[in-house]
């Protein structure tokens, strides 16, 4: 299925057209960790991407669409809190769900340092920086963005199998944004139950993407 055309109109919240709308799908769920969602920007009108339906169902998130964010923007997205409400005002500990790879320092990628153990006890506390992209555009997104580089790197643990059948994966094992937010939510929080909701709307999310590439 290609692309949509930008020249549609669009639901304003999802940014599909009407016959194409997600919003059905749109299940929010409580979470404690705050999440930044940084999309590539030819994912933005990607018929099969899962990012803007997480951001729809995380009331805690941000989404932002870019391939070279300018530092003293991205900064702020990292760390400052989110809600101009926040008592405490208390900056985030920022960490990105990425796995470390052979090839990072041959791209020219610095190695992450250490995640520290003692963030772990508090989510509140915590911002999941998230890529959406193919692991292509999200290599180079890290590769532009030193800020990123900079963060220690969430590693999931006991992956269960993609749901996502309408896109191929070049590991068995790579999910979807939406699948891999939640992966990482549900370790960081202790709470897998929380976000089956989510992922149940996101099997019909991906039947009906399976049915329009069926036309």
């Amino acid at each position: 299925m290609k692309p949509l055309s930008a020249s549609r109109p669009r639901c304003p919240a999802c940014l599909r057209p009407p016959s194409a709308c997600i919003c059905r799908w749109a299940t929010p769920v409580a979470h404690r960790t705050e999440v930044l969602i940084l999309q590539h920007p030819l994912e933005l009108h990607e018929a099969k991407g899962t990012a803007r339906l997480l951001h729809l169902s995380l009331p805690h998130s941000r989404m932002v669409t870019g391939e070279q964010l300018d530092p003293s923007a991205l900064q702020p997205l990292l760390t400052a809190p989110f809600a101009a409400t926040d008592a405490a005002h208390t900056p985030r500990h920022a960490l990105l769900l990425y796995p470390e790879a052979p090839q990072d320092a041959a791209l020219g990628i610095a190695t992450p340092p250490p995640l520290d153990p003692a963030w772990l006890p508090t989510p509140e506390r915590l911002r999941l920086v998230v890529l959406d992209g193919t692991w292509r555009k999200s290599r180079k997104m890290l590769h532009l963005n030193p800020l990123l580089q900079q963060l220690p790197r969430l590693p999931l643990r006991a992956l269960p199998a993609s749901r996502y059948r309408i896109r191929s994966a070049r590991q068995p094992h790579q999910l979807s944004t939406l699948e891999a937010t939640c992966a990482a939510l549900a370790q960081l929080e202790a709470d897998p139950d929380r976000f089956e909701p989510l992922l149940r709307a996101f099997d019909g999310f991906v039947a009906q993407q399976a049915a329009w590439q069926g036309r």
